[in-house]
């Protein structure tokens, strides 16, 4: 099982050394899958711990003075090192303490006090220290100096463009999962915890299983054919699902992801739901009144079923069976 430690300070991780991969990591798409794959090689070809350091908030995310949107979260980036073979993670709290350590402090401290690193693994633009020093030259000649090897892992290409957590919140962004699966080696998903609403979808004959986002931004806004995924089975079962603030209700502030499963029979609060999606319908739209909001819910969920390969006209005789 993969450990989890947050703080600078403290008694070092890796008595017998490390490898040791740095990154904010967002997303853990086929770039940083590589980066991670090399550690874990290394590691075993020297008999070390395969270590990551990351950081949360994001920096991104820290520095911004507008919200960034993110293609994980915390715990979706928590499971994905471990999946990576990873057998412990220093999740560094990124705040003003952090910030303010000059360059060859953050090595010191951390990479060698804390870590005994024998190799780092970075990207090619890594920057690191107060006012972003440091940078790959910088670590390779501390490395020299202290007795560690500093790597850069070659760009991973896709259709001749480099792939990067912002190419991929672009493509999500206009709704193009079919371009994003390749990248991230895995389709998009966002998983949760079931919570209740104000049963406003089951009022309407749609309802809903919801997933509060809180301080989570993601690249997404709409409605969108969707799988999900049970607890920890398979995305497979089909939905429609809406992303956003509920324009025509003016209930929800931070943004909500409810996801009405079709022909599902059962109670979801409080368990976990995987939500993979496959296709956008359109853009999140105000209507007048709930009449209005409720004709186009059907017209979603008839586009979403023949999408997801079901018969479409199902939504009418479930509708006219309730």
């Amino acid at each position: 099982m993969m450990k989890l430690s947050r703080d600078v300070a403290g008694p070092c991780l890796a008595p017998g050394g490390s490898v040791v991969a740095v990154g904010a990591f967002d997303g853990l798409h086929r770039g940083h899958q590589a980066l991670l794959s090399e550690v874990r090689q290394r590691a075993q070809e020297l008999g070390c711990t395969p270590i990551v350091v990351s950081f949360e908030p994001l920096p991104r995310a820290y520095f911004s003075k507008e919200p960034v949107p993110r293609l994980s979260s915390v715990r979706e980036k928590l499971l994905g090192f471990a999946a990576a073979g990873m057998e412990h993670t220093l999740l560094l709290r990124f705040n003003q303490a952090l910030t303010a350590m000059l360059p060859e402090q953050f090595v010191q401290q951390i990479l060698i006090d804390r870590l005994k690193v024998r190799e780092v693994w970075v990207g090619a633009d890594f920057r690191f220290g107060h006012k972003r020093a440091g940078d790959v030259a910088m670590l390779e000649r501390i490395g020299r100096d202290q007795g560690f090897i500093a790597h850069t892992l070659r760009a991973v290409l896709l259709e001749g463009e480099r792939v990067s957590a912002s190419r991929v919140r672009a493509l999500l962004a206009a709704g193009n999962f079919g371009a994003v699966t390749p990248l991230l080696g895995r389709p998009f998903v966002i998983e949760g915890k079931v919570e209740y609403g104000n049963r406003l979808g089951r009022t309407l004959g749609f309802p809903t299983a919801n997933i509060h986002l809180r301080e989570r931004v993601t690249p997404l806004h709409g409605i969108f054919a969707v799988r999900v995924g049970l607890g920890e089975g398979e995305c497979s079962w089909p939905g429609v699902a809406s992303l956003g603030t509920r324009p025509t209700v003016n209930e929800v502030a931070e943004p909500l992801l409810e996801v009405h499963l079709f022909d599902f029979e059962g109670d979801l609060y409080g368990k976990r739901m995987a939500v993979q999606f496959v296709a956008k319908l359109r853009d999140e739209m105000k209507f007048d009144g709930l009449d209005a909001l409720k004709e186009q819910m059907r017209h979603d969920a008839r586009s979403a079923r023949e999408i997801l390969g079901m018969n479409p006209a199902l939504i009418d005789a479930n509708q006219a069976s309730s």
